[in-house]
């Protein structure tokens, strides 16, 4: 996992969801490819976020749990790794601690 992006584009407004309990900022590259880096902060509650395009979510540092889609079951996930989101989908994400990631767009 690389500790940085080179040569990128930053977009300087921020996304901002669930009144401030997540905040990115999407990053464009030469290529055309697209992340957004992010801080999800700790919640009692789960927040549902819908994807368009497929999406791989690394986590970078703490931990979440995750329920993708119509699952039952939620997954823990900590820094260093990642789950996979399809696209016109849903997540659900809950996290007890400040939670850093890395989503990548289009998987």
């Amino acid at each position: 996992m690389s500790a940085q992006f080179d040569h990128v584009s930053v977009v300087k407004k921020s996304n901002v969801y669930f009144d401030g309990l997540c905040v990115s900022h999407t990053v464009q590259f030469e290529d055309g490819t697209k992340k957004t880096l992010g801080v999800l902060l700790p919640s009692k509650q789960e927040l549902t976020f819908e994807t368009h395009v497929p999406e791989r979510m690394e986590i970078v540092s703490g931990e979440c749990r995750v329920r993708i889609a119509d699952s039952e079951e939620s997954e823990l996930f900590r820094a260093g790794q990642s789950f996979y989101v399809p696209g016109n989908s849903r997540f659900k994400i809950e996290a007890d601690e400040v939670v850093d990631y890395v989503c990548h767009l289009g998987g």
